[in-house]
């Protein structure tokens, strides 16, 4: 199953995708919880609406009649990883770490699946990274890794967009990382039991067209158990929580013989398999 946020006049809500069309929460003849964190966090209702899934096709209107917004507009936590693919570390010329490296990103930060990213007139080397998102299901706390997959309720796509200058000058991540619209999300989040192998899965990042990180989550130095239980050993995880897994190798700032950064006018496609495809825009600030 495939649940979406969206906006539509003076109407924000959520709604399930199907075969290209968005069935409206408030739609259908059955009560959901109004937000859709409440609903995430409600697994037998979600189960029931998987089994029922297809009988609400009838209620489907084109998705293209809807804005799409991050998909957890307002999430508790937006926890990233930061060197956590094999090829991503070796670009660098450095070892992958012992520990998984976290930071956080606001939640101004996230805006939805095709808005655009602001190139902010402060920073002067903008990036991407491609990542799969886990979003969690259930709360957590001192999870086992033979238990984690319990907690993860499905998967979404983020680019974890960067100003470097400002990430490597500060020698720390977050204010880099924090600015508005520098976490583009969606279109959607695929409920796990569609991603038979989340680390097994295409991640594949094009500018303009160009194909600039072409990798697989099976690089993952850590996998989404280990990162899960980790997180978990550090503070408790609740329902809509989003742990970005980090970025495969082809980022713009270590492109050889030079930096391929971000330019106003530039477009940001990523795509992970059985996943979705977020598309943005790079626009000057006003």
């Amino acid at each position: 199953m495939r649940v979406a946020s969206y906006e539509i006049g003076d109407e924000r809500d959520y709604g399930i995708v199907l075969n290209g069309k968005l069935v409206r929460r408030s739609a259908l003849d059955i009560k959901l919880p109004e937000n859709i964190v409440d609903l995430i966090a409600e697994k037998a209702l979600v189960e029931a609406l998987k089994r029922d899934v297809q009988k609400f096709q009838k209620y489907a209107d084109p998705l293209d009649k809807f804005h799409l917004l991050p998909p957890i507009p307002s999430p508790g936590k937006l926890i990233c990883l930061g060197l956590n693919y094999i090829d991503h570390a070796e670009e660098q010329g450095v070892k992958p770490p012992a520990e998984p490296i976290i930071f956080f990103k606001p939640k101004t930060s996230l805006t939805g699946p095709y808005d655009d990213i602001v190139y902010p007139k402060i920073v002067k080397q903008l990036d991407y990274e491609g990542e799969l998102v886990v979003v969690i299901g259930k709360r957590g706390k001192n999870i086992r890794e033979e238990d984690a997959m319990e907690y993860v309720f499905g998967y979404t796509v983020m680019n974890d967009v960067s100003a470097r200058d400002i990430q490597f000058g500060d020698k720390q991540w977050t204010r880099g990382k924090s600015f508005d619209t520098f976490a583009p999300c969606g279109p959607w989040i695929v409920t796990k039991d569609e991603v038979s192998d989340p680390h097994r899965l295409r991640i594949l990042t094009k500018v303009n067209d160009e194909v600039r990180q072409n990798s697989s989550t099976a690089n993952m130095v850590f996998k989404i158990p280990r990162i899960v239980s980790s997180m978990s050993m550090v503070m408790t995880l609740e329902p809509g929580d989003m742990i970005s897994t980090g970025t495969p190798a082809g980022v713009g700032y270590f492109m050889r013989p030079k930096p391929e950064l971000l330019s106003v006018g530039d477009v940001v496609e990523i795509s992970i398999e059985n996943v979705g495809t977020i598309r943005n825009r790079v626009v000057g600030e006003r």
